[in-house]
């Protein structure tokens, strides 16, 4: 997840009425704005030009069209399910709700009209969006590259997106991202109340060759300016034969293992607690070994 996608979620985030959304004539979906960083230049606010967004595109595009595509989809079902459980969390009810890097939407099929009334899609991939699946929820789909997305600043009152984060063999897969990193970019857009969720998503393989073939139908192979555009068959056997020597299982499956980041992160508003003011305590550290202790009652 890129500064640029930050900066466009504290945009797009709000409490704004549902009524309110509508596609910004500034920014056309079809087309970067002129201040779209060039490859391996830096753009406004120090964010690098990493990814090959119509690279991104094609790879997204040809895995949607694919005929057994829905073989592909069981990492995304899994991640959807589990984004959705943490919407279920919090107590309150979304009119309307954004999900960026949606895909053939993974994640509305597990929500209810009594946590999101009404859900924006939007993706790179017309293909993806063309495939979505129905949900009980009222949605709209928009076709929209997530560095440049379309909307009116404070849209939504719910926003979830996907970040671009791979396990395997670099630079043949994107380049790994920071939690850290992740939760800088959401404080330096000006989100508070930021928590980190991390969880770890373990598939057997047959082999590494296996691995790759789900990343390539995934619509997930590299895009990164940097990528090499031809791996020999040599260096995939040693590899191969490497990965399984070091991690195999007796039964000759490899695991691979999906770190799933999961960020929440709240616009400020006047309603959200604050710290105290200095020395406006009632309660003296020194009485807290007292907790616990049983009172005594008064002999009088």
């Amino acid at each position: 997840m890129s500064s640029g996608v930050c900066r466009r979620l504290l945009r797009a985030a709000g409490s704004c009425p549902a009524a309110s959304w509508a596609p910004s004539p500034r920014c056309s979906p079809r087309a970067a704005p002129r201040g779209e960083p060039r490859r391996g230049l830096s753009a406004s606010g120090g964010a690098v030009n990493v990814f090959d967004r119509q690279m991104k595109k094609r790879q997204k595009n040809w895995s949607a069209s694919l005929r057994d595509g829905h073989k592909y989809d069981y990492l995304r079902d899994e991640v959807g399910s589990r984004v959705a459980d943490r919407v279920y969390d919090i107590a309150r009810t979304f009119p309307l709700a954004l999900d960026i890097g949606s895909g053939k939407s993974h994640i509305a099929e597990h929500l209810s009209k009594d946590v999101v009334e009404r859900l924006v899609l939007t993706d790179v991939s017309e293909e993806a969006l063309r495939r979505a699946r129905r949900s009980e929820i009222p949605t709209r789909r928009v076709l929209a590259d997530e560095e440049f997305l379309p909307f009116k600043e404070n849209t939504f009152d719910l926003v979830l997106a996907e970040s671009e984060r791979e396990g395997g063999f670099s630079p043949h897969v994107s380049p790994y991202t920071a939690v850290t990193d992740l939760g800088h970019l959401l404080g330096r857009a000006g989100f508070t109340m930021l928590t980190v969720d991390i969880d770890d998503v373990q598939v057997l393989y047959p082999g590494i060759f296996e691995v790759m073939t789900d990343l390539q139908g995934m619509g997930e192979s590299n895009c990164a300016w940097n990528r090499r555009s031809l791996l020999h068959r040599d260096s995939m056997l040693a590899a191969a034969a490497v990965y399984k020597e070091m991690y195999g299982n007796e039964d000759g499956s490899v695991p691979a293992t999906f770190e799933i980041l999961y960020m929440i992160g709240w616009k400020p508003h006047e309603s959200q607690a604050k710290p105290a003011k200095r020395g406006s305590a009632n309660v003296s550290f020194k009485d807290l070994s007292k907790i616990g202790q049983p009172t005594h009652a008064d002999p009088s």
